[in-house]
């Protein structure tokens, strides 16, 4: 037998340390002996960093005794100099006393001279010191020593959920790890069950702290942990208004996978779109539309809507994917102005186009007013701009039939062979609607008759599915190929058959002529493409 006395559960004394409380550890010493008590007493080797109680006891036989040891924290010290282990340790002396009183088991009723006089002294000087607590781990993260605090969670008492433990600023441990953008930190301390939504002294939970860092790994993580994606009720912005804003394209893309309400509001009722626009972070925008933001949200502070503030940056391109997005350019804000009104007052004269003058144009081509469109001309207007769909005036006034207004137009310099967003000419649209005396003037002004919309189809395509066989003969002798055209017609017939509403579906499918697209689309303002086009 080389000692009586064993070290539960090793012979480590884990000392806790935290601001403004005692510093101490517990040591639980357990006889071996079966049938005879042993007496003890342990001292450390350096007695003014250290208080033991009891320091010296009898333990009857195969009992266990506790020992509290205390550590004096140097005065202004937040940890101890070296830490977390230290070269400080223990003498533990033990001797067994046959027929001692178990009751005087104090530290004054066992003599000193029992440890010098007695035979079989057994001395261990094994028993190691180990800082644990909150300053300890915080600095440790801070140092990004993994296998120290592993070691230090691991030893630290079940009962003090040490995985939560914050530093003098009130940052948690996964604040610290994030701050070091320390993915592989984070991963260790999520083992240890922490409180993903613990927030800082500003109100910032992980998750936030990690979307507006861009710490992509790091936000998986912690969604992988089932963290909140909505604000924390102190915070201004919540996660997916951090990564829109700042630009974290991924980070955001993460948040949504996740179910992050994509319209939520900020504390002062703006959307992580109103944002994205804020900061021209075009690309998030583009996602957050995509995901089902609404384009024409006002945030509840002044009712400015994305758009709003897209006309005051003069962000050409941020109005223009709004637009192409849906955003409505007529709504007001708390003052009673639009888009157009906001990008006049700061001067952004490249805007107006898109925001008005572009429109009335349109309108002025679909109406078929000559006067009006010469004088929009006079005063400015791009004649290429566009209305909120994509048309020039010139789709407009062909599709419409506005001859007159056609031939200004393109006495003017308007692009003849201009597409929309579908790939539509004013050609498409002509044909589309069955306009002839357009169309003959088009083909004879030059307009591409091979020209091809998105999905690949010709005027001669749409005029073959439509059953305009005069109109077919018009763009052949325009220039138009025959070839393939009665194959991809019947094609169109049968998916357009698909595509029309009510009883002319019924019409198709008995092989009767369809109902003239005009008759569709004639009665709408905004284009309604075919959707076999």
């Amino acid at each position: 037998m080389d000692r009586l006395i064993s070290l539960e559960p090793s012979n480590l004394v884990a000392i806790r340390i935290e601001p403004g409380q005692k510093c101490y550890g517990e040591l639980t010493l357990r006889n071996v002996m079966y049938t005879m008590p042993v007496a003890f007493r342990i001292q450390a080797l350096n007695k003014a960093r250290y208080t033991v109680k009891p320091q010296s006891g009898i333990i009857a036989p195969l009992a266990t005794l506790t020992v509290d040891v205390t550590y004096h924290l140097p005065p202004g010290s937040v940890t101890p100099e070296i830490f977390p282990h230290c070269e400080d340790s223990f003498l533990l002396n033990s001797v067994v006393v046959p027929g001692a009183a178990i009751k005087d088991s104090t530290s004054d009723a066992v003599p000193n001279d029992w440890f010098t006089k007695k035979k079989q002294i057994f001395i261990d000087s094994g028993i190691k010191i180990m800082f644990v607590g909150s300053p300890v781990l915080a600095q440790l993260v801070k140092n990004g020593a993994m296998d120290d605090i592993r070691e230090v969670l691991e030893r630290s008492d079940p009962s003090w959920k040490s995985a939560d433990s914050v530093d003098s600023h009130g940052q948690a441990l996964l604040h610290i790890a994030i701050g070091q953008s320390r993915a592989d930190i984070v991963q260790l301390i999520l083992e240890f069950d922490p409180d993903v939504e613990f927030q800082n002294r500003t109100g910032t939970s992980p998750l936030e702290m990690a979307a507006g860092s861009g710490e992509a790994l790091i936000v998986e993580l912690l969604l992988a942990h089932r963290a909140n994606t909505e604000r924390s009720k102190s915070s201004t912005w919540g996660p997916i208004h951090l990564s829109a804003g700042c630009g974290h394209l991924e980070v955001l893309r993460l948040l949504l996978l996740k179910g992050a309400n994509v319209n939520a509001l900020t504390k002062d009722g703006g959307t992580a779109l109103h944002l994205a626009v804020e900061e021209r972070r075009r690309e998030c925008a583009r996602l957050l539309l995509a995901s089902g933001a609404k384009a024409d949200i006002r945030n509840t502070r002044d009712g400015d809507s994305p758009l709003h503030l897209a006309a005051a940056l003069g962000d050409e391109n941020m109005v223009k994917l709004l637009l192409q997005k849906g955003a409505n350019k007529d709504i007001r804000n708390k003052l009673g102005k639009s888009a157009y009104d906001i990008a006049t007052e700061y001067g952004h004269t490249r805007l107006f186009d898109a925001l008005k003058l572009g429109d009335t144009l349109c309108v002025a081509g679909r109406k078929g007013d000559v006067r009006a469109i010469y004088r929009l001309i006079e005063n400015g207007v791009a004649i290429n701009g566009r209305d909120q769909h994509g048309w020039t005036a010139l789709h407009r006034a062909s599709f419409k039939g506005k001859t007159e207004a056609v031939r200004t137009l393109m006495d003017k310099g308007i692009d003849i062979d201009a597409k929309d967003e579908e790939g539509y000419t004013a050609l498409h649209c002509a044909v589309e609607s069955g306009q002839a005396d357009v169309i003959e003037l088009l083909v004879k002004k030059g307009a591409d008759v091979e020209a091809r919309t998105n999905k690949g189809v010709t005027p001669s395509q749409i005029a073959e599915s439509l059953h305009y066989v005069g109109i077919s003969r018009l763009l052949t002798r325009g220039g138009a190929a025959k070839d393939g055209v009665n194959q991809m017609a019947a094609t169109l017939r049968a998916a357009f058959s698909d595509k029309l509403p009510g009883k002319d579906v019924e019409k198709v499918k008995k092989n009767r002529p369809p109902t003239s697209a005009r008759t569709m689309r004639n009665s709408f303002d905004r284009p309604v493409p075919l959707a076999v086009l």
